[in-house]
């Protein structure tokens, strides 16, 4: 099925507002760790998308769930910030930016997707976009911060190519509040562990936390599922690339940060890559014949 353009953009939105984490985290959570935001932006998002919905999972569906909130969620958000403190940001969002990759190799094993050439040149390519916008020459290698990078990344690829296989039979909005209250609430020991006390909750850190929380997961998350539904998963996972490149342009925008020539290339870069992956998952259509219809068709008679 040719993917619909208001299904891409729609799926973009999400990527696109995740690009904000970082500004509104460093400029109005300070105090808090990431790993406490995150769990404070997936539990309670969850538990009202939960309380909207008033579904619980059933049967296998238990299990299912908490995988792929374990996935999207606990381990990826874990090992993120694991690769946070041990690299630099651009390396650790270089490193990330191989998932697109991973979703095309995990894709053919699980769903049983062609591995498309054109897909491939696109991950390659947006992760060197991704590595003109954000790396710096003089960043610094951790062998432990860059095998976590690779292991959320690989966590979050393989989250979503079973959210693709697992269908649930219930809609974005049920399957959203299932995921994120279950990654949610594995989050929990783990933030109590780096943060076992929080901070005073201020009113700029509610609105802050709302942002995240309620635009940030409850919103996005829904779109997000919407189009691993819809889409491709090699064209979803590439749209992952429009985080940092949102990121810097907040940077830009709201903190006076300037950019280089060569984050430019790297933003032209990723938008070139979001093309070809989008290009990549269009089936290639033959012209109708009787030969690939088995009937005879117009063609097929001298005209009269």
């Amino acid at each position: 099925m040719k993917p619909r353009t208001s299904d891409i953009c729609l799926t973009a939105v999400a990527p696109a507002i995740w690009g904000s984490t970082y500004i509104v985290t460093t400029e109005y959570l300070a105090g808090f760790s990431p790993i406490t935001v995150a769990m404070l932006r997936a539990l309670p998002a969850g538990l009202l998308l939960l309380a909207f919905v008033r579904q619980l999972p059933t049967g296998v569906w238990w299990l299912r769930v908490f995988i792929l909130g374990a996935l999207n969620f606990s381990f990826f958000l874990s090992m993120l910030f694991v690769a946070a403190y041990r690299l630099p940001g651009g390396v650790a969002a270089t490193v990330g930016s191989v998932q697109p990759l991973f979703v095309v190799f995990l894709a053919y094993v699980v769903l049983g997707a062609p591995i498309r050439l054109l897909s491939i040149v696109s991950a390659l390519v947006g992760a060197a976009g991704v590595a003109l916008l954000v790396l710096a020459p003089s960043a610094a290698l951790d062998p432990v911060g860059l095998a976590a990078g690779l292991a959320g990344a690989g966590a979050m690829a393989c989250g979503t190519v079973l959210s693709r296989k697992w269908q649930p039979p219930v809609s974005a909005i049920t399957f959203s509040a299932w995921q994120l209250t279950a990654g949610g609430l594995l989050l929990v020991p783990v933030a109590l562990y780096y943060q076992p006390v929080l901070p005073m909750p201020t009113v700029t850190h509610l609105l802050a936390l709302g942002w995240l929380g309620l635009v940030g997961m409850a919103l996005t998350y829904v779109l997000w599922l919407r189009g691993i539904a819809r889409l491709d998963s090699s064209s979803v996972s590439s749209l992952l690339l429009l985080s940092p490149v949102a990121a810097v342009l907040l940077g830009w925008l709201g903190l006076g940060q300037t950019m280089t020539p060569l984050q430019i290339c790297g933003g032209s870069l990723v938008m070139v890559s979001i093309w070809l992956a989008q290009k990549a998952a269009r089936p290639v259509t033959r012209p109708v014949t009787a030969e690939t219809t088995g009937k005879p068709t117009f063609t097929d008679h001298p005209a009269r």
